[in-house]
């Protein structure tokens, strides 16, 4: 396990840091008609948050 979060932790950490975007993207901005696909409900715009902070920070690698 330890091994596991050793080698993408920075994978982890984007993830995080995503969800949090994403949570205060949808608390702060939203979308009050309900039509929008991922703004519309908060686990939506946390799980695409998550998933484009693991994107981005997956790309760096550690030495």
């Amino acid at each position: 396990m330890k091994s596991f979060i050793k080698k993408y932790r920075l994978g982890i950490i984007g993830g995080i840091i995503g969800a949090i975007g994403g949570y205060l993207y949808y608390y702060f901005v939203g979308c009050s008609s309900g039509y929008c696909t991922i703004t519309s409900k908060p686990i939506n715009s946390t799980l695409y948050g998550s998933f484009m902070g693991l994107l981005l920070f997956s790309s760096f690698k550690i030495k």
